[in-house]
C-alpha cells in the first residue's frame, strides 16, 4: 500500500466545497442493481489500486442513487417534508444528476418528491438553489476544504475508504460485475480490527475509465450494505460550460450568502481531534454555544428534540445521549463533548474517560 504513503487519496469528483451544501434527499428505488458479472482480463488489487491513482478525470455527466439502512432509531421529524430532508439522507434513498467539469465547474441536483435542489458552483462563484421554495443563494469560495458528511458519490465514497487503507485493511479483488451499463472489477477493503462496525467496503470500478462507479459498505456480520452509492447512469464526456451557468428563474428570490459572524462573547470556535487510527479512530469535537435568537435558535431547537429523543447513558466518563446505527455510532455528553466512530459505545465511552 506503499503508493498511498507517496501520492494523495484519490481526486474528488465533485469538490468538497461544493458538497458541503448538499445535504437532503428524494425519493427513489431501495434498491441498486447490477446486471451479470462481465468476463474481464484479470487484474489485481495492487493493480486496481494504482488505476484509481492514476486515472484521469476531464469531466463526466450522470445519474447517481445513495440509499442508507443505517439501522437508526426513529427520530422526531423537524426538517418537514422538503426535498431537502435529513432524514432521507440518513435512512432512505435519494437520487442526483451530477455534472463534472473540473474541480471549479460542478453541478449536484438532488431529485426530492416535493422538488429540486441544486448547488451549482462556476469558478468561484457558488449557487444554491431549492425550486420548491424558489430562492437561490449565492456564495463565492477559494480552493476546497474537505467535509466530514456523508459522501455524495461514489468517489466521495471510495475516497473515505481508502483514507483508512494503509496498514490497516486487507485488501482483495471479487468478482466483476456490470453498474449502469459498464463493466466494472470490484475491490474489497476488509478492516483488520475486528472491533470495527465495518465489515467490509466493495468497490466496483470502471474497467475502462478506472474510476468508481459503485461503492457498498456492509456493517460487520451483515450480507447487505447498509449504505450503498452508485452510478445509475453515467457519460464520460465533458459536459457542456452551459450546465454551470445559473441564472434565477422568474419569481426567485435571491439572496447573498452571509459570513459566519464572531462569537460575540468572544469565546474560541470548537476544535476537532482525531482519537486512534484507522478504522476505529474516534472523532472528538464540542457543540457550538447557544445562540441567543433569531433562526440559529430555532435551528438548535430542533436539535434538542432530536437529542431528547436518545437514550440517556452513563458512566465514570460522564452522562450523555447515545446515537446507534449498524456503522456507527455518536455520543453526545452533556457538557457538550460529542464523539463519534465506526466503533461500539465502550470505544467512545473510553475516548471520553480521557479527558
Amino acid at each position: 500500500m506503499s503508493i498511498f504513503a507517496t501520492r494523495p487519496a484519490l481526486r474528488w469528483l465533485v469538490p468538497v466545497a461544493v458538497t458541503a451544501v448538499v445535504v437532503g434527499g428524494g425519493a427513489a428505488a431501495r434498491s441498486i442493481a447490477a446486471s451479470a458479472d462481465p468476463s474481464l482480463p484479470p487484474r489485481s488489487a495492487a493493480q486496481l489500486l494504482v488505476d484509481l491513482q492514476t486515472a484521469p478525470l476531464d469531466g463526466l455527466s450522470g445519474t447517481v442513487r445513495t440509499n442508507a439502512d443505517l439501522g437508526l432509531p426513529e427520530l422526531p421529524d423537524v426538517g418537514g417534508q422538503g426535498s431537502t430532508d435529513i432524514t432521507q439522507l440518513l435512512t432512505g434513498s435519494r437520487t442526483a444528476r451530477v455534472w463534472y467539469s473540473g474541480p471549479d465547474k460542478v453541478r449536484v441536483a438532488l431529485l426530492g418528491t416535493l422538488g429540486e435542489s441544486d448547488v451549482i458552483r462556476n469558478g468561484a462563484d457558488v449557487w444554491q438553489w431549492d425550486s420548491r421554495a424558489k430562492k437561490a443563494v449565492h456564495s463565492t469560495i477559494s480552493g476546497a476544504t474537505p467535509d466530514p458528511r456523508l459522501p455524495q458519490t461514489p468517489q466521495d465514497a471510495a475516497d473515505l475508504a481508502l483514507q483508512a487503507l494503509d496498514p490497516t485493511t486487507t485488501v482483495s479483488t471479487g468478482s466483476s460485475a456490470r453498474v449502469a451499463g459498464r463493466d466494472a472489477y470490484e475491490l474489497i477493503l476488509t478492516p483488520k480490527d475486528t472491533t470495527s462496525l465495518v465489515g467490509q467496503v466493495r468497490l466496483a470500478i470502471d474497467a475502462t475509465e478506472h474510476v468508481p462507479l459503485r461503492v457498498q459498505v456492509f456493517a460487520k456480520g451483515t450480507g447487505q450494505p447498509a449504505f450503498e452509492v452508485a452510478f445509475t447512469q453515467v457519460d464520460f464526456d465533458r459536459p457542456s460550460d452551459s450546465q454551470f451557468e445559473f441564472k434565477p428563474p422568474p419569481g426567485t428570490t435571491v439572496e447573498e450568502a452571509q459570513q459566519p459572524a464572531p462569537d460575540p462573547a468572544g469565546r474560541p470556535a470548537p476544535t476537532s481531534k482525531v482519537i486512534g487510527e484507522g478504522w476505529t479512530s474516534v472523532l472528538r469535537t464540542t457543540l457550538p454555544a447557544a445562540p441567543a435568537a433569531g433562526d440559529e435558535q430555532s435551528g438548535r431547537a430542533d436539535a434538542q428534540s432530536v437529542l431528547d429523543s436518545l437514550p440517556r447513558v452513563s458512566g465514570d466518563w460522564g452522562s450523555g445521549r447515545l446515537l446507534s446505527g449498524k456503522l456507527f455510532t455518536v455520543l453526545l455528553t452533556d457538557d457538550n463533548r460529542v464523539f463519534a466512530g465506526a466503533v461500539s459505545p465502550e470505544r467512545l465511552y473510553e475516548a471520553a474517560r480521557a479527558k
